[in-house]
């Protein structure tokens, strides 16, 4: 009965349509192509957009931080000591790329003409600016490997306009410290400036070399403000967070980067919703488009389906035939609708031809990342959920008797 059914169907389909038919065909067609095209592009550009912004706030803040735990939440905290045995424990997890000390400082930074508060990190030698480095966009790295403490002081470029001052010039920053009446300086040379496109969080830091700030808060070699741990898989973040709790002490926190930025990751999750309500509505007009093509066949096909009926086939074979060509129109649709969708999406990936106003969405360029299994997807659930729905316009086909058919042609 199937292979009767697909043969009556093959033949019909290569038959020639009358010009309304026709028409709608190319439309249910067109509707189906678009609807997967802009399905495919929807979740390509908000994955992208999701995972650079992710990777942007883990490039600046790392994705777990481990401080004191205490009810300051002032960027200053007190200081932790040296744990040799939590950093022997990250070093030792698969899941856990690195671990580095890094010590927070407040402070007012002063030039020729300017003044502005700023946050200074502190970091060692084994600080990894694998982010940072590709984000310099005048001058140089700063260099800790010194016995001495550098002078070098890395800012980002929202600082440096606001401050008017460039690489190779000097800066003081003052720091004023509780119970004392006049404030402490230090003097440091700008190496280079950077720009990640978070210009808030660029204009706040600045980075230098934390035996400064060490010096500053009166603190031993062996304290620190906390440590910083990067993952090799942002998918372990919670795992990694919860084996991390049962290693460090009492009075140690454990922080993921969602808890430091919850409004950031709040607006990426909401992101989420908006493709949902493009696909629902995507999905019904291919649905839509389809049920009125199908429709359409039918009725110009009355007679038909009354001969048909007249011959001894029964409903659910004619059912099977006009399912099979809703199927073959779908599957035309998808094809399409794939080729667009991917040539878009790839030409985006290669040439970045889409531009983005970086001070609105921290990004130039529109980004895009779509999988195999993201494809397969969007193609097998448009494709199912089209069919099933062309059931109901199929059973109008029950409807129809053979004499009222024949008799009207």
């Amino acid at each position: 009965m199937l292979k009767a059914s697909f043969f009556t169907a093959k033949r019909l389909m290569n038959s020639n349509n009358s010009g309304r038919s026709g028409l709608i065909v190319n439309i249910a067609i067109a509707a189906v192509a678009i609807s997967v095209a802009v399905m495919l592009i929807a979740v390509a550009v908000v994955k992208g957009y999701q995972l650079q912004i992710t990777n942007k706030i883990t490039g600046i803040s790392n994705h777990i931080q481990i401080t004191r735990l205490d009810f300051n939440n002032s960027f200053e905290t007190n200081p932790i000591e040296v744990n040799p045995k939590l950093v022997s424990y990250a070093q030792g997890n698969t899941h856990i790329s690195f671990i580095q000390p890094y010590v927070i400082k407040t402070g007012i930074i002063k030039t020729n003409e300017e003044v502005e508060g700023v946050v200074l990190k502190g970091v060692d030698q084994t600080y990894h600016w694998d982010f940072i480095a590709k984000h310099i966009t005048t001058g140089k790295l700063p260099d800790f490997n010194d016995s001495l403490p550098s002078l070098d002081v890395l800012i980002s470029d929202a600082l440096s306009r606001k401050l008017k001052i460039d690489t190779g010039q000097s800066l003081i920053v003052y720091f004023i410290q509780e119970g004392q009446s006049m404030p402490r300086a230090r003097k440091f040379k700008v190496c280079g400036i950077y720009n990640t496109g978070f210009e808030d969080l660029d204009a706040l830091y600045a980075m230098v070399d934390m035996r400064h700030l060490q010096k500053v808060n009166n603190w031993e070699s062996n304290q620190l403000t906390g440590y910083e741990i990067g993952l090799t898989n942002y998918e372990q973040l919670n795992n990694v967070a919860v084996d991390l709790m049962e290693q460090v002490p009492y009075q140690l926190q454990v922080k993921k980067i969602t808890e430091l930025f919850p409004q950031l990751f709040d607006w990426l999750g909401l992101l989420d919703l908006n493709v949902l309500v493009i696909i629902v509505l995507m999905v019904i007009v291919a649905c839509m488009n389809m049920s009125t093509a199908l429709l359409i066949l039918i009725v110009e096909r009355s007679n038909m389906i009354g001969i048909l009926k007249a011959l001894g086939a029964t409903n659910r074979f004619i059912q099977e035939v006009f399912l099979t060509i809703a199927a073959r129109l779908i599957i035309n649709g998808l094809f399409i609708g794939n080729f667009i969708g991917l040539t878009i999406c790839i030409t985006q990936y290669i040439w970045g031809w889409m531009k983005l106003n970086q001070e609105a969405y921290f990004l130039n360029v529109v980004p895009v990342e779509i999988t195999l299994a993201d494809v397969l997807l969007i193609n097998a659930g448009a494709f199912v959920l089209c069919v099933l729905v062309m059931v109901l316009p199929a059973r109008f086909v029950s409807n129809i008797t053979p004499a009222k058919a024949i008799k009207f042609q």
